[in-house]
């Protein structure tokens, strides 16, 4: 099933499902009131950058190989950063919450994003608290869930001949 559509349809589809993670989770902040943390932001981030990298495999298909290694790499990085705050959220005791130690990178990042695009970017949650539940998983564990997708969708692209 996977060789019978052609490498571009699979890059249109991740880009679009990408910048449809990335606008739900705008939504969900939007309409439940939600406060989101720096490393939400991040993956906000993170899941823009892998649609703007499938969209140029999409685009340019001379390059999908090497935009799919990067949206693999990318994805790798969203399933550690996910995978720290899913671990913050089940021991918030153990967990030193972002905002009160001094920034890393990351915030940093974060921080800058915010100040020059709020409605995208601004972080004024805390890492370690769970203000959205579905089906038992934080937002958090959902990210981390789909951000590991990507990574097994990115790597069977780039194994994909044209």
């Amino acid at each position: 099933m996977f060789s019978r559509y052609p490498q571009r349809a699979w890059f249109a589809a991740l880009a679009m499902g990408s910048f449809g993670v990335a606008a739900a989770g705008m939504q969900l902040q939007s309409l439940l009131s939600l406060s989101p943390c720096p490393y939400c932001i991040f993956q906000r981030v993170l899941y823009l950058v892998i649609g703007g990298l499938a969209l140029l495999g999409f685009l340019v298909p001379l390059i999908a190989s090497l935009s799919a290694l990067a949206i693999g790499g990318l994805a790798l990085l969203g399933v550690g950063i996910a995978a720290y705050q899913t671990w913050m959220q089940a021991f918030p005791d153990l967990a030193p919450e972002c905002g009160f130690t001094d920034p890393d990178v990351i915030e940093r990042l974060v921080d800058w994003l915010g100040m020059e695009w709020p409605s995208l970017f601004l972080a004024t949650g805390f890492c370690s608290s769970k203000e959205w539940v579905f089906l038992g998983l934080s937002m958090a564990n959902w990210s981390l869930l789909l951000f590991a997708g990507i990574a097994l969708y990115a790597l069977l692209l780039a194994k994909r001949e044209n």
